[in-house]
């Protein structure tokens, strides 16, 4: 829009860098553009809200539930779109620097993509970002440690470069183990220069004194730069430096072929890490805008519907003034506004320096905010939607085209009288000003009738009374005017609707120490209606900041008044449930109470019925027994009843077992899981014993598992989340069957995915009693002990 350059929205571009770090982050910042249309404007905003949501919950330490938020990492070092281009092009190699770096980009797209996509119930816009992020992992785990930070490839990236590179070692230490000993022959004879080995065109060469090379079978490679000095690579070891020098040549070849190898298998995935570059590109903007929201305490701004468009600013401010205000510990005085189609054009009126140019560019910017999607430092904001932004601020003079401060402002004014619309923004700082006051006013009624007519929003700022008198009189403009102490004569910046302000240049020229003398007899050249006009709007702005005043006491005391109201209802209504609460309780006693003097009068009653019957049920049987006759000799002698016989009992089939004859004549038997009392007249009869028959030796025994009742553990540092719980789920049941009473799960610390998936799982496991945090000496927050039941 034509308006970012006056309203410096790359000045706010620069600020928002601060909260996106990478390189592919920084390219995403500077495609940020103000837009025009809705859709897209509405869908920037809703993944902003959504991000500033899930900030605000991942700064939260209290979060530890399912789905909860984990803030994500961006640490992208190096710029991967170059690489990325370059995966693209058949035939080409990576380096093996660039090969690290997109594995380690992989790595943190794949963790990003799982932190946000855990929360995908509670964040479905920045899930559906994530999903756009390929799952690489096995691309990312097979590429991982082969490729050391510095560039250099890992002793176990293949199995020949393991070889070759042992080899090499071998190779080396013979080499110096061979001139090593030409040194020791060498020591006394005056051919040294100095006891040392040292590498000369990669081959290992000794130190010789010029002129006695001669006495060394050898080739020279070179001498010192004093010349003293000729370094020759003895005959015996020359075929060792060809070895040398086949295997290092290997190696080359080898690590070429892996680089090959690897960068193949990357393109292979071409597309699917471009798509996941711009998708972490996306989300890192997003999580910028949040950071950068939660530091100036911004709000979403909405845009106002087409049949309803208005301007609505509640506590705005200027971020880039803010910023520079807090370096000075100082704050920013908010700007409230509301205008509507109905009244579209304000006129800001009074003192220079007063904050008039600061209040239209803070409207402007934040307007030009909303249209690109950000959020906006406000407590509330709401704007149409513009097609155009236009603005006229600041003394665009130049000497190398001849204009004038009135000519280059006429000559913008055209240029937004040529491009305004019905749904533009126009912004006019100081309109009319550089030329005759009567004249430049006449000429800014002019245009602002002109804008206003169009519908366009208007803000304009200006010292001329003729437009003060316009936004006064006429129907759809709205006076406001900055504010103003008459007595420190110091501006308040504070933006009043309603009514124009003075200029006040006499009261500022008087507070910078103007000569007391001109000021005066500037003061008598005044027309008297200007000074009645002046004096008129100081008495009119007492009136209305008296007014103000008075509103705002009343207004305090009336919520104090609520407040006590309130707080009377809140401690009756505490009296009442606590009274409620109390006679509950005694109700619960009370019933409690008769509950367990019935259940004790009951059991006694039971227990004296059982008593008098199985007394009278004997009596019966040892009457009958008398009356029997005895058995005949040769019949199958009495079962006897005693503790341990085996009895069958009426109406259950399954046999029971004598635990104990009772004196009252009860039996307490067991049956299966069945323990009770019954009558020695509910035996049907005793069951003879079975003999015992010999364990068949076919029949194996094992063992359970044993599980000692020490503090036993499982180490899951390094795994994913699905395996890692799978294996405590068997883990758990081990040590139960093994009636284990404490076990330590090992987790580390991590992003907390893997902590809080253990704890979920422990949460639901029928064999945990309670779960904790380690104490520091036995791991802390790396380490959960588990207390089983």
């Amino acid at each position: 829009m034509q308006a970012e350059k006056a309203l410096e929205f790359d000045d706010l571009r620069a600020l928002l860098g601060r909260y996106v770090r990478s390189p592919m982050g920084q390219r995403e910042l500077h495609g940020i553009t103000p837009l025009t249309d809705r859709a897209a404007i509405e869908h920037a905003l809703a993944d902003a809200a959504e991000t500033i949501e899930y900030w605000r919950a991942a700064s939260n330490p209290q979060t530890a539930s399912r789905g909860a938020a984990i803030r994500p990492q961006f640490d992208v070092g190096a710029d991967p779109e170059p690489l990325v281009a370059r995966l693209r092009i058949q035939g080409a190699t990576l380096e093996a620097t660039e090969i690290f770096e997109l594995a380690r980009l992989l790595d943190i797209a794949s963790e990003v993509r799982s932190v946000v996509l855990s929360a995908r119930e509670r964040y479905p816009r920045l899930a559906a970002h994530a999903s756009a992020i390929a799952d690489l992992r096995d691309l990312a785990r097979d590429l991982r440690g082969k490729i050391l930070p510095d560039g250099t490839l890992a002793d176990d990236a293949s199995v020949m470069l393991a070889r070759l590179r042992r080899d090499s070692e071998r190779q080396r230490r013979q080499i110096e183990d061979s001139l090593a000993r030409f040194l020791r022959s060498h020591h006394e004879d005056g051919t040294l220069q100095e006891d040392f080995v040292t590498i000369r065109n990669d081959r290992f060469v000794v130190p010789i004194v010029t002129g006695r090379e001669r006495r060394v079978d050898g080739v020279i490679h070179g001498s010192s730069g004093s010349g003293a000095t000729v370094f020759v690579e003895p005959l015996e070891t020359i075929e060792l430096n060809n070895e040398l020098v086949r295997l290092h040549e290997e190696e080359l070849r080898e690590v070429h072929r892996l680089l090959r190898e690897f960068t193949t298998r990357m393109r292979e995935h071409a597309i699917e890490i471009a798509a996941s570059v711009a998708a972490l590109s996306r989300l890192e903007m997003l999580f910028g805008k949040a950071e950068f929201a939660a530091e100036f305490r911004c709000t979403v701004p909405r845009l106002s519907s087409e049949t309803s468009r208005r301007i609505i600013l509640r506590g705005a401010r200027h971020p880039l003034l803010e910023d520079i205000l807090r370096k000075q510990k100082k704050s920013v005085v908010p700007v409230s506004l509301e205008l509507n189609d109905a009244q579209n054009t304000l006129l800001i009126s009074g003192p220079n320096t007063g904050g008039k140019t600061v209040a239209l560019k803070t409207i402007g910017l934040l307007a030009l905010m909303t249209h690109a999607g950000l959020p906006t430092p406000a407590e509330e904001a709401e704007f149409p939607l513009f097609d155009e932004v236009l603005a006229d601020i600041g003394d665009h003079q130049s000497l190398a085209e001849s204009l004038s401060s009135f000519s280059s402002h006429i000559l913008a004014v055209r240029s937004m009288l040529e491009r305004a619309t019905g749904d533009s923004l126009v912004l006019l700082d100081e309109l009319g000003r550089a030329t005759d006051p009567e004249e430049g006013g006449a000429l800014g009624v002019t245009v602002l009738e002109t804008f206003r007519s169009r519908g366009a929003f208007t803000l304009a700022s200006t010292h001329l009374m003729a437009m003060k008198v316009y936004g006064a009189s006429t129907s759809g403009v709205l006076n406001g005017s900055m504010g103003f102490d008459e007595a420190t004569l110091q501006p308040t910046y504070v933006l009043r609707l309603g009514a124009p302000g003075k200029s006040a240049g006499l009261d500022i020229a008087s507070r910078l120490r103007l000569d007391p003398a001109l000021i005066e007899k500037a003061r008598g050249r005044m027309a008297a209606s200007d000074r009645d006009v002046s004096r008129f709007l100081g008495e009119m702005h007492q009136k209305l900041e008296q007014l103000e005043t008075e509103r705002a006491d009343l207004a305090a005391r009336s919520q104090a008044v609520a407040a006590r109201e309130q707080s009377l209802e809140q401690t009756w209504e505490r009296k009442y449930i606590a009274k409620i609460r109390e006679v509950e309780e005694r109700a619960a006693d009370l019933s409690v109470q008769f509950e367990r003097r019935a259940q004790e009068t009951i059991e006694d009653l039971s227990q004296k019925a059982r008593t008098k019957i199985a007394k009278t049920k004997r009596e019966f049987h040892e009457q009958v027994a008398s009356l029997a006759p005895t058995p005949a000799r040769g019949s199958t002698p009495q079962l006897k009843l005693e503790p341990g016989a085996q009895v069958r009992l009426t109406g259950i089939r399954q046999p029971a077992t004598v635990r104990r004859i009772l004196d009252s004549g009860e039996v307490e038997v067991e049956a299966g899981y069945l323990k009770m009392r019954v009558p020695a007249s509910d035996i049907e009869e005793v069951i003879p014993k079975v003999p015992t028959q010999k364990r068949s030796e076919s029949i194996t025994f094992n063992q359970g598992p044993e599980f000692a009742t020490s503090i036993r553990e499982i180490n899951l540092i390094g795994q994913r989340a699905e395996e890692a719980c799978e294996r405590v789920d068997k883990f758990l049941d081990t040590a139960a069957l093994g009636q284990a009473e404490l076990v330590r799960i090992v987790h580390g610390h991590g992003m907390g995915i893997l902590r809080k998936a253990i704890a979920e799982l422990l949460g639901r496991n029928p064999h945990v009693a309670k779960f904790y945090p380690a104490r520091p000496e036995e791991g802390g927050t790396g380490a959960t002990i588990v207390e089983l039941k």
